[in-house]
């Protein structure tokens, strides 16, 4: 259900029934090109190409300069990685950036999004799969990139959304439960389940 939403929301497919409005407007009327112009989409898994680091930000930029791309990185935290690589914003990044770790991939990501500077951002598992000192890094870019942008994200680290104004708990896909973090941690329900779970986890 998660996936298919995304992809509903960026126009990979149409609904075929109900409609999906930004600013009260069906996404059907305006092209595919300008919808997505107005979406950045920080997945789980960056494709990178085996280019250098600095086209592999602005690829989603074309003409963006090499000065705006460095601001991106360093907006991301990828500028003192990528400075301390033999070539710097020139190495090149192998076959889906295997020289990288995953959080210097994940970063490199949020550098793509921070430089096509999108209205609407979308996360999908954002964090899921890094480390926690990779997640504190990335949690700090993720504060400053969702700034003044309506965002929308798949999660399952519950941490990524405890600050979210809404959270639909999605099942089998049917949505299950609706509200705000706050109240869907006090009510009976997997929301509150899956808090506590992960609360006990962490506090280990």
């Amino acid at each position: 259900g998660k996936s298919t939403l995304l992809g509903l929301l960026q126009r990979l497919d149409d609904v075929r029934s109900g409609v999906i409005l930004i600013d009260d407007r069906d996404i059907r009327s305006v092209s595919q090109d300008s919808l997505r112009r107005q979406i950045a989409v920080v997945p789980q898994e960056p494709a990178l190409f085996n280019r250098s680091i600095l086209e592999n930000i602005g690829y989603g930029q074309p003409h963006a300069t090499e000065q705006q791309i460095i601001d991106a990185a360093r907006q991301a935290f990828c500028d003192e990685f990528i400075q301390a690589l033999p070539q710097g914003y020139h190495t090149l990044v192998g076959e889906r950036g295997v020289t990288l770790s995953g959080g210097q991939r994940q970063r490199l990501g949020l550098a793509r999004a921070f430089l096509k500077d999108a209205p609407i951002l979308i996360l999908d598992e954002a964090t899921s799969a890094l480390d926690s000192d990779s997640e504190a890094i990335i949690q700090r870019a993720l504060s400053n990139l969702m700034r003044g942008r309506t965002v929308l994200a798949v999660a399952h680290r519950l941490s990524t959304i405890a600050n979210f104004d809404r959270v639909l708990v999605l099942e089998d896909g049917e949505i299950v439960q609706d509200g705000t973090p706050e109240e869907l941690r006090e009510s009976q329900g997997r929301f509150r389940t899956l808090w506590q779970m992960q609360a006990m986890v962490h506090n280990r």
